[in-house]
């Protein structure tokens, strides 16, 4: 079902589908709106933490001196946010033991 070994959303959905007897629709609705409060929460500033599974973080960069690697000029670099993923202890576990 999957493509390229990617997790697709209609991956997901079909996962609630099977699993919760819910239609197709509701179970894309149900991703879609997970997906949309987390993305939501973030973009607040908040944190995403999913127990077992890992945490999203926003960090903020402040402004650096880069270096073009191609000609060695420096160039400064804006400050900005970023997100990372720091993935659970039970999550590193598992995927350690795939």
């Amino acid at each position: 079902m999957r493509s390229m070994n990617t997790l697709t959303r209609a991956d997901l959905a079909e996962a609630i589908n099977r699993k919760l007897g819910l239609s197709r629709a509701e179970s894309l609705t149900m991703v879609e709106e997970i997906l949309d409060l987390m993305a939501d929460a973030l973009a607040a500033g908040e944190n995403v933490k999913i127990s077992g599974f890992g945490t999203f973080l926003l960090r903020d960069k402040t402004e650096r001196v880069g270096r073009n690697p191609k000609t060695g000029v420096e160039v400064p670099i804006t400050p900005r946010r970023v997100l990372t993923f720091r993935a659970s202890q039970m999550l590193k576990d598992r995927v350690s033991d795939s």
